[in-house]
């Protein structure tokens, strides 16, 4: 999940450097073992014990973690970008980073930092619109991930993707860029969501938003943990039950945020 955990990892010669759009990225050598385990057992289902059609398959899901990641990090440093603080990415083990490099000289008022937070996942869902629509106007069928839309949207007529593994590419794209975005709205920090919700009762003027989002991160934290692990999803059973009492443990403290996404 991007940005669950906000320490950037420490460089090492195994890294991968390039940039975007004049924005720096390092992909450190443990996201690439970190996205082929997060996709292992959904690629493994897909192969049916084929182990070249399960490297193929592993292959297309890290390129997808890899690009939908990238998305969702540029959204953020571009919106750093327009309010005058430039960024670098990094992707990491437990996600990706966007650090504003001019950290501490400028600052942001808090609905520039609800924008910010905000950009990452709709850069994401922007780009699984655009692959539902370019596979519509190219008239494919589209295997969408959410079973009940697919007829009210009219998404179930059209030809059949050319090949499974095209399939299967496809169908990781709209998993990743659909799921994970709406999951890091929800207000829980130190997911996007849960900065979009401190910021938003900064700029209502509540007081103590800090604290008054750390509560509310808390109890949907853990009512997430509870609906995962009664649906047999412990991933996401595990990570929103440690965010929760993240939350929880936060509290007493007051401990300012770090705004990284």
């Amino acid at each position: 999940m991007a940005g669950m955990f906000l320490a950037e990892p420490q460089p090492t010669p195994a890294d991968l450097e390039f940039s975007l759009a004049r924005v720096p990225v390092r992909v450190s050598a443990w996201f690439w073992v970190a996205a082929a385990l997060l996709g292992w057992n959904v690629c493994q289902a897909l192969s049916g014990g084929d182990q070249r059609e399960l490297l193929r398959l592993l292959v297309a899901w890290v390129g997808v973690v890899l690009v939908s990641l990238l998305v969702h990090e540029l959204g953020h440093a571009f919106a750093y970008r327009r309010f005058g603080q430039p960024a670098h990415v990094v992707l990491y083990h437990f996600g990706g980073l966007a650090i504003p490099d001019a950290w501490g000289r400028r600052h942001l008022r808090p609905i520039q930092r609800l924008m910010v937070s905000a950009a990452g996942p709709l850069a994401q869902l922007a780009l699984a619109a655009l692959v539902v629509v370019g596979l519509k106007a190219s008239g494919f069928r589209v295997p969408f991930p959410v079973e009940w839309l697919r007829e009210p949207l009219g998404l179930t007529a059209g030809r059949p993707l050319p090949s499974q593994l095209v399939a299967a590419l496809v169908w990781f794209l709209l998993q990743v860029n659909i799921f994970w975005p709406l999951i890091n709205l929800l207000p829980v920090p130190p997911l996007d969501g849960g900065q979009i919700a401190r910021e938003t009762l900064l700029a209502l003027g509540i007081d103590d938003a800090a604290r008054v989002a750390g509560l509310l991160g808390a109890v949907t934290g853990g009512l997430v943990a509870f609906w995962a692990y009664s649906r047999n999803e412990p991933y996401l059973g595990i990570m929103f039950a440690m965010l929760a009492v993240s939350c929880w443990q936060n509290l007493p403290g007051n401990t300012p945020w770090r705004r990284w996404n």
